[in-house]
């Protein structure tokens, strides 16, 4: 089987409330995500903003080359860029490695442009000026074909007017938050439909799948089609070990 171990970002983001545990039991449930990332060499962890600090401490006394990410504006996508900004320069000061902004989709299907276009280049700039890989998560599940190709392309096309080429493969577009409602039982995140149409529109830029990927098989075709990362709760599964729990 394909070595996918480097693709993976393990991923845990429910809220105390969401999933009905304590305070103290959520972090037990990170800090174990993060010992199986680091028993499994898995690319990184993508942790909520609060458990920054303390996962990148209990990397670094394990001498673990494990990557933190985090999300920021999540998950509806919708806070002002002011407050992405703060919270992603918190999460630096934090040791973050990798930063994960929901884009403002609602506002793109309204038509404003010029916000997205700003909040895009000022949290990407942010990210890069310390070193930083920096994702969009697009949310594919609320967008139509039409709106996931014109949201790719435009990302893109701002990226080569106000970034360097040797930046690109530190500015990703990523699928899903896993977090969209959506109706019907329709999947609220990647499918190989959405995610080849990202990778026909992101040029240079490197896309990342996330949610949806369930099996060994749905991650080796999905790294076939062209995406440089996956997210997910199961990310044991995808090595063949265990068996997904149907979340993200």
């Amino acid at each position: 089987m394909m070595e996918i171990n480097q693709y993976l970002d393990s991923t845990y983001l429910k809220t105390p409330e969401q999933s009905g545990l304590t305070e103290e039991q959520t972090f037990e449930k990170v800090r174990e995500l993060t010992d199986e990332a680091i028993a499994y060499h898995f690319k990184e962890v993508m942790i909520r903003p609060n458990y920054v600090k303390l996962i990148k401490d209990y990397l670094l006394s394990k001498n673990s080359d494990v990557l933190v990410g985090t999300v920021i504006g999540f998950h509806e996508g919708t806070y002002s860029l002011e407050d992405k900004l703060k919270e992603a320069n918190q999460a630096i000061l934090d040791g973050v490695d990798e930063l994960d902004y929901v884009i403002n989709y609602e506002a793109f299907k309204a038509g404003d442009l010029d916000l997205v276009k700003k909040e895009f280049v000022a949290g990407t700039k942010l990210g890069l000026d310390f070193g930083k890989t920096v994702k969009w998560i697009i949310e594919i599940a609320a967008l139509s074909d039409a709106q996931i190709a014109d949201l790719t392309s435009n990302i893109w096309n701002w990226a080569q007017e106000n970034f360097e080429e040797k930046d690109f493969s530190r500015i990703f577009v990523k699928s899903s938050t896993g977090f969209y409602v959506t109706e019907g039982g329709k999947p609220n995140g990647a499918t190989f439909e959405g995610v080849k149409i990202m990778l026909d529109n992101a040029g240079k830029l490197p896309v990342k799948a996330a949610g949806g990927v369930k099996t060994p098989a749905d991650a080796e075709k999905m790294i076939a089609m062209g995406i440089q990362r996956i997210g997910t709760s199961a990310a044991k599964a995808l090595l063949g070990e265990g068996k997904s729990d149907g979340a993200y």
